[in-house]
């Protein structure tokens, strides 16, 4: 719902802030779309009527909403879209801008599940992973709590196989039992990494932001979202560049 960000946002999702021409998710769906992915699924939850809006532009999206957005956690939407994915996946949240080499990396991995993770960033909120031998073991934001080393910083790219995504959902169902607000990420990946291995490749130089408060939209819009541009412009020039 974007709570921080309600003066900016106006009572839109925030996948719909404007730091180009076009909204966030447009740059996102068109980064997808760059990579070969052919098949989009989001999950709407507060303000769906955008989203409604979106796919009469572009009718290959597909929309499953989730009607508990307002009291349950990101597991949650995921699992609303269960009968919607029938084959593996990327995963990404609509708040993210991203180079498109995030995608390339995940695509490439030769591992069939995979976390994409940065190095530092420095902006605030960021939710650290400890990945020994580089497989997941843990997510925190707060580093102390991690039983092992810092590999890296979680960007909110994944990709997953329909087999741990089976493990996610009968995972969810019984953590549903106590409570809709479960976390995919810090908490149902988590759990899977504990019976299946994770991979967590690190990008050290990634340049990304997500956009949750007023100082992370600020940061994208000064500094992260001009050299994602320059970057891509400069890959267009020189496709050899990394």
């Amino acid at each position: 719902m974007g709570t921080r960000l309600r003066d900016e946002l106006q009572d839109r999702p925030k996948g719909f802030l404007c730091l180009g021409q076009r909204p966030i998710i447009e740059e996102s769906i068109e980064t997808l779309r760059n990579a070969g992915i052919a098949e989009i699924v989001i999950v709407t939850g507060h303000c769906a009527e955008y989203y409604a809006q979106l796919q009469e532009r572009d009718s290959s999206i597909r929309r499953v909403h989730n009607r508990e957005f307002a009291v349950s956690g990101s597991m949650y939407s995921l699992y609303c879209a269960r009968d919607a994915v029938h084959r593996d996946f990327l995963l990404l949240e609509s708040d993210l801008i991203y180079e498109p080499r995030a995608l390339d990396t995940l695509l490439a991995y030769p591992d069939p599940d995979a976390i994409l993770l940065s190095g530092q960033t420095g902006a605030g909120d960021e939710v650290y992973v400890a990945a020994p031998g580089g497989f997941l073991r843990g997510m925190s934001k707060n580093p102390d709590t991690l039983e092992s080393t810092v590999t890296g910083e979680l960007v909110g790219i994944s990709k997953i196989s329909l087999e741990l995504y089976s493990l996610m959902l009968d995972i969810a169902t019984q953590a549903f039992e106590r409570s809709l607000l479960y976390d995919y990420e810090t908490d149902c990946l988590v759990a899977a990494g504990q019976q299946v291995p994770i991979a967590c490749p690190v990008v050290p130089d990634l340049v990304w932001s997500e956009i949750d408060d007023p100082d992370h939209l600020e940061r994208a819009r000064a500094t992260v979202y001009p050299e994602i541009r320059r970057r891509v412009s400069a890959a267009r020039r020189d496709p050899d560049l990394t």
